[in-house]
């Protein structure tokens, strides 16, 4: 079941105690004009193409590992680390593990 999405002044775990990275899903944790909070949640060899988006945007890897495609190249993120990507930056993201991560878009009208 989906939580709601958090109102100003809320708090929530990015990691919960009960979180099964098998049977959890992707989810937004909030929206508002100007920003977008999303805990991604995939699958080992699971992954999202290539794509985009108008505002900066960070990765921030809570669980597993995440590879994201940028350029060309890739950048392994583990548990701890996070990565900034300019608006516009063509990534993708490839769970190398069970992989839960914390991304945060700044969306542009």
């Amino acid at each position: 079941m989906a939580i709601p999405h958090l109102a100003s002044g809320d708090g929530v775990h990015l990691m919960p105690p009960d979180l099964d990275l098998a049977t959890a899903r992707t989810e937004a944790l909030f929206k508002t004009p100007d920003l977008e909070v999303i805990r991604l949640v995939l699958r080992a060899g699971k992954s999202f193409p290539p794509h985009q988006v108008p505002g900066d945007i960070t990765i921030h890897c809570l669980a597993g590992r995440l590879e994201v495609g940028i350029d060309g190249g890739a950048r392994t993120l583990e548990p701890g680390q996070l990565l900034y990507l300019s608006g516009g930056v063509m990534h993708s993201v490839l769970a190398l593990q069970d992989a839960c991560g914390l991304v945060t878009m700044v969306l542009k009208p």
